[in-house]
């Protein structure tokens, strides 16, 4: 097949995503629920807020809002998770960063799927935070070998889905069919089963070690656990899922509220306690839950220095984790410790704390090649040349993907792995390197700089 019959991975993507909406409305109703309030939400701050609306059409964030998307699985082998990024690599998904949750109390360490350019992620943002089992942190070694037996016996890939990869891989490229029929091949991937793949004592074994261990072992496959809607306000939504039937999460995990968001803070509703058929009985589970998601500036190493900093003094002054009964108390210690943390755009570019994205003005443009006007940076920006705006960040927050991890597993779901960062062995597990973020970033806000430079007809912008 010619390569341009062939559909854009973006385009794939985009497709998958909403199956996979639609599949995980059906599956969890109440993320239905969710999605109505977040549009709702969304909607009352684009028309009370006219400078946010203005700057999400800046960046063309306001086109890909309503279909952005992140869901999160867990894988259980190295074989399963070097499957998974062939399979999202057909979907133009790259594996970026890497996340090490062993040191929150959960025996995972991840990456995040995605689009790596700009003008891909403004097709479709979908990502995939990809969790793999470490089962060297299992302390009993015959619940080892048993997770091991159960997950080395499971196929958590259709045969068409294997077959369209490797077609994919082979070609170059799928056609409109072949298209079609992989992301429905895929879906099974990440569908919820009722039937458990072990007996209720077995279960209860991988449990009493630690939930996230049974959800991954147990189980035909790596059912999405959650799929996260984006909203312009996380506060409203937060206040707001009562009044929707949705108990929320205790804390928004993350920054505090500011004028200008940073990175990314999450909130979640708690999970669903649902029927199972084990091997030789009936039970139940709980995995999948609802989670939301405010994006902000993607910040620097600078800014996540700061940002780092603010946060561990934030814990130490509340003497444990954020939980139900200190809420407002972390709350308020965070907001007083953000208060070093500069909530205006022009001075978090001046101190280098975060990642913009720059665009010529209709006023430049006019003025293009006119005699003794402006050429650097900052003074095309004070003439009104150049407008900025933050990069939005795509990516996550270790403690706070613990925080939620940990509030959906419930208090007896704590355990202490101490700090087991292994980035090697879980890029020998992927079979790729993982893609620093901040390098994406930077290329990011240097793209747009040539962009503008080329627009307003000048040699380069720095």
């Amino acid at each position: 097949m010619p390569a341009h019959d062939f559909v854009s991975p973006d385009s794939i993507r985009a497709q998958f995503s909403a199956a996979m909406s639609l599949m995980y409305k059906q599956e969890v109703p109440l993320y239905g629920t969710l999605l109505e309030l977040v549009s709702e939400i969304n909607q009352q701050v684009m028309q009370q807020q006219p400078e946010v609306a203005q700057a999400l059409r800046w960046t063309g964030e306001v086109e890909r809002l309503d279909q952005e998307r992140h869901g999160a699985i867990r894988v259980g082998t190295a074989e399963e998770l070097a499957t998974i990024a062939r399979l999202f690599a057909v979907m133009g998904m790259q594996p970026v960063g890497y996340y090490d949750l062993s040191s929150a109390g959960v025996p995972v360490h991840s990456t995040a799927f995605r689009a790596v350019h700009e003008q891909s992620l403004h097709i479709s943002p979908f990502r995939v935070f990809t969790s793999l089992l470490r089962l060297e942190l299992i302390d009993n070694p015959q619940l080892r070998e048993l997770a091991q037996g159960i997950l080395a016996k499971r196929q958590i890939f259709t045969p068409r889905a294997l077959a369209l990869i490797a077609q994919c891989e082979r070609d170059g490229g799928l056609g409109a069919a072949d298209a079609e029929a992989f992301v429905q091949e895929a879906l099974h991937t990440f569908r919820w089963h009722q039937e458990a793949t072990v007996t209720a004592e077995q279960y209860q074994q991988l449990h009493d070690q630690h939930r996230l261990i049974a959800d991954v072992v147990a189980f035909k496959g790596p059912h999405i656990n959650h799929l996260t809607p984006r909203t312009l306000d996380i506060d409203a939504i937060q206040l707001g899922m009562p009044a929707k039937g949705i108990p929320p999460k205790a804390v928004v995990e993350g920054p505090p509220t500011r004028r200008h968001a940073i990175l990314l803070r999450q909130t979640s509703f708690k999970a669903l306690q649902e029927k199972v058929a084990f091997n030789d009985a009936q039970g139940s589970h709980t995995a999948r839950f609802g989670e939301i998601e405010q994006r902000g500036a993607a910040l620097t190493p600078k800014g996540r220095q700061l940002y780092d900093r603010l946060l561990d003094a934030t814990r130490a002054a509340l003497g444990g984790a954020p939980a139900e009964a200190n809420a407002e108390r972390y709350m308020a210690l965070l907001k007083a410790q953000f208060a070093a943390f500069p909530d205006d755009l022009a001075q978090m570019r001046e101190q280098g704390l975060a990642y913009f994205r720059y665009f010529a003005t209709d006023k430049g443009l006019a003025a293009r090649g006119q005699a003794g006007g402006p050429s650097s940076l900052q003074g095309l920006i004070d003439a009104g040349h150049v407008h900025y705006e933050a990069l939005v960040y795509e990516d996550f927050l270790p403690v706070s993907a613990a925080g939620i991890f940990q509030s959906n597993l419930g208090d007896d779901g704590q355990a202490n792995y101490g700090s087991n960062a292994n980035r090697e062995a879980f890029e020998e597990a992927l079979g790729l390197k993982v893609q620093d973020e901040l390098a994406l970033y930077a290329q990011s806000e240097q793209r747009s700089l040539q962009a503008c430079a080329q627009a307003l007809g000048l040699a380069e912008l720095h």
